[in-house]
């Protein structure tokens, strides 16, 4: 499934303005805005979090990392051109989880 036909299928982020990643610490790691440009990660990352008891875990990123689809490969030979995608690309290789904190519209 490409990336367009992935966001049809998750749950609508359409309420939020934004969501916060906090580290184990409680600590701010980035901000998603419901805007252009950041309206496909805030959906992807609002369903992990759903899927996930509110947190991105190691495996929640992997399979955020299939949810990007064919940005997900654009993003490996990019660095840095996804910032998104990078992140996930990091979390799923380490132990970390992180909270999403949700900021209603």
């Amino acid at each position: 499934m490409n990336f367009a036909e992935r966001l049809k299928s998750l749950p609508s982020a359409a309420h939020l303005a934004s969501l916060d990643l906090l580290d184990a610490g409680g600590a701010l790691v980035a901000s998603i805005h419901n805007q252009p440009g950041q309206a496909g990660s805030l959906a992807i990352y609002h369903a992990l979090a759903k899927e996930h008891g509110g947190t991105i875990t190691p495996a929640a990123a992997a399979l955020g990392l299939q949810w990007y689809g064919e940005h997900t490969a654009d993003a490996i030979a990019n660095p840095g051109k996804h910032p998104n995608i990078d992140r996930l690309l990091a979390w799923s290789q380490g132990a970390a989880i992180y909270l999403v904190r949700p900021h209603n519209a």
